[in-house]
């Protein structure tokens, strides 16, 4: 008998639906004619055991127990699943062969690793263990992810990367949310700070935008715009380029800071020669942006739509699950198989039938096109999220559904519209040895822009001009004829929303102090994975660390004392982000798991110190009292991820 056990009910019950008929239902799994079984998880059947499962004596916190580093890791079946890992467990037994179909991802891999190792099952069996991939629920697509099975041991770096990760996860999450709140508390802080690895850095984000906006003191600058004149009488507007001479009345990003020095140029060059020094006409392409993965949807559907970033994820797991509408989307990949380069027409054909305003999009669409997205190198477990062949009528369909789909969609379309092309043409002048430059851009073929909605286009065509420079060549006589200074103010950075927000996390090199870590960064995921950014985010709103006005998120008073109680390299994205791309080498086989936690566990204690040398007094009366329950309530009282 064949066992495939899947992540949750809705796929085991898809994949059930391609084996062959008659199917009896049990409870909790679907024998199918064949005489083989599906089943499923629940999601995670097992979780990390709390630390009073290795020693009674730590459910109480207290300093003395600290650093908690389990010998031998612990595992424990969730009391609210129990019943489904009992019937999982049976049916391993009594297997001849398992099969993995957990989602294609980290936690997929090991969620469903976890069960049957945890089940007792023998090294002969684990090692003829195979691995199906279903980035798609339709059946056809099942039915051509059962016909390439893998082994399952291919994918051990990526389950001993998901398991790093959740213990380093539980060893930072456990000692520093104890600790912090035992010396929070000893300070007149009432309740719980939580504290994680990614959360903590992603609050101080939030923390270090919202005071660097409080302290910013608006500041004048000018620039400075001359027309010039050519001797056919044509006219043009250039501006001055400071040189390195102004240094000292400019700011860091080269704004000239002093008017009198602006009114001294203005005053210099007006109603004198010059001549031009160089031409430049250029003709560029810009190719279309790659198909989705789930940060850049969540980044789109919130600059669009107004959708927080759960929000999102739960629209994109009813198009996936339920309505079968888009491809796997918890990726971070935003590439394709060669192979889906094969199905384009099936798949267009869908996204005309179930989003009617993309039917112009589609027909216009050259399916001949082939753009960077098919790239096997590029495509690890799962690939971009992009529209399956199923098509649906969109009245089936929840506005918030029908938005998310028509994004996924558009960027598919995307792929079969040529380059956007513009040409750029640059004059730069001289007169009385200071430097003007006048540039202008026009458009000379829409290409894929033509598919944006048409908000979006005119944003994104506001450097563009219909207007045209004059037809000069170097060396030809000009004359300034008129001159102006316009002043503006330095703005401070903008508070963060759940777009801004999310794409620092997945941009988190720009924030990284480190140089080196800069440098890693700028390939790696960023802080958090594609799947629990969104979950972050969310906790850090439900510990009343971060508030929302309006679309702009902001730190609460809690949140902002608690970051200033901790050593600045907790706050900061470096360490986490660090993490990061080790967990990535891991998957990647560039590291071992050793390698990764040595450190980690020994450098707990010197955290813990640094930790204790901090003053939490300004934490003093905030904060709620935990009211105890008598009845029994769930065992996970500490966070111990993220």
């Amino acid at each position: 008998m064949i066992l495939y056990i899947a992540e949750k009910p809705s796929v085991g019950r898809a994949v059930a639906d391609v084996l062959p008929k008659p199917h009896q239902k049990g409870d909790g799994f679907i024998k199918v004619a064949s005489g083989d079984v599906v089943t499923w998880c629940i999601g995670h059947l097992l979780e990390q055991a709390e630390p009073e499962a290795y020693d009674p004596e730590y459910k109480k916190w207290k300093r003395e127990h600290l650093p908690i580093i389990p010998v031998e890791w612990k595992h424990e079946v969730k009391s609210q699943t129990q019943k489904q890992f009992n019937t999982i467990k049976k049916l391993i037994k009594e297997a001849d062969q398992l099969v993995n179909m957990g989602d294609p991802d980290r936690v997929g891999q090991v969620l469903v690793d976890e069960v049957i190792n945890y089940s007792g099952v023998s090294k002969e069996k684990r090692d003829a263990t195979l691995r199906c991939l279903v980035n798609d629920m339709n059946p056809a697509a099942i039915r051509k992810a059962l016909n390439d099975l893998r082994k399952n041991t291919d994918f051990i770096s990526l389950a001993t990367s998901a398991l790093a990760r959740a213990r380093a996860d539980w060893l930072y999450g456990i000692n520093m949310t104890r600790l912090c709140t035992l010396l929070g508390q000893s300070a007149g802080y009432n309740g719980v700070l939580s504290i994680g690895r990614v959360q903590t850095p992603v609050l101080g984000l939030v923390v270090h935008r919202d005071r660097e906006i409080e302290n910013f003191v608006s500041k004048p600058f000018y620039e400075v715009f001359i027309t010039l004149q050519t001797p056919t009488g044509e006219s043009f507007v250039a501006k001055w380029k400071p040189s390195s001479a102004c240094e000292a009345y400019m700011d860091e990003e080269g704004r000239v800071l002093s008017r009198k020095l602006a009114e001294f140029v203005q005053e210099k060059v007006k109603g004198k020669n010059g001549s031009v020094k160089a031409v430049k006409r250029d003709r560029k392409k810009q190719t279309s942006p790659l198909p989705y993965n789930l940060s850049g949807l969540q980044v789109d559907a919130s600059k669009r739509f107004n959708l927080n970033a759960q929000k999102t994820l739960d629209i994109c797991q009813q198009l996936y699950e339920r309505h079968k509408l888009i491809t796997y989307p918890r990726s971070d990949c935003r590439y394709l198989p060669n192979g889906h380069y094969d199905e384009r027409q099936a798949v267009t054909n869908s996204i005309a039938k179930t989003a009617m305003g993309l039917v112009d999009a589609v027909n216009k669409a050259d399916l001949c096109l082939r753009s960077k997205a098919w790239n096997d190198a590029k495509v690890g477990a799962h690939h971009a999220i992009i529209p399956t062949s199923r098509s649906m009528s969109s009245d089936r369909l929840t506005q918030d559904e029908r938005n998310v789909y028509e994004l996924v969609a558009r960027q598919y379309l995307m792929q079969f519209y040529p380059a956007f092309e513009y040409a750029e043409h640059q004059i730069d002048s001289e007169v009385e040895g200071g430097l003007f430059v006048a540039r202008q851009k026009s458009v000379i073929s829409d290409g894929w822009k033509a598919l944006l909605p048409p908000n979006r286009s005119e944003k994104q065509n506001t450097e563009f001009s219909s207007a045209t420079l004059p037809n000069v060549k170097e060396g030809d006589f000009v004359i300034c004829t008129d001159g102006r200074i316009d002043e503006k103010q330095t703005s401070p950075p903008k508070r963060f929303t759940d777009a801004s927000l999310l794409a620092a996390m997945t941009g988190i090199a720009r924030f990284v102090s480190d140089p080196e870590i800069k440098k890693v960064l700028r390939d790696t995921d960023g802080l958090g994975t594609e799947a629990t950014r969104a979950g972050i985010i969310e906790l850090l709103f439900k510990r009343q660390f971060l508030t929302k006005k309006g679309k702009e998120i902001h730190s609460t008073e809690i949140g902002r004392q608690l970051v200033k109680s901790l050593p600045e390299r907790m706050v900061v994205p470096d360490m986490t982000a660090h993490w990061e791309s080790q967990l990535e080498a891991i998957s990647e086989k560039r590291m071992r798991y050793r390698q990764f936690m040595q450190p980690l566990t020994e450098g707990l204690g010197i955290l813990i110190t640094e930790v204790e040398n901090q003053d939490f007094t300004s934490l003093k009366g905030m904060g709620k009292k935990v009211v105890r329950r008598r009845k029994k309530s769930s065992k996970r009282t500490t966070p111990n991820s993220n």
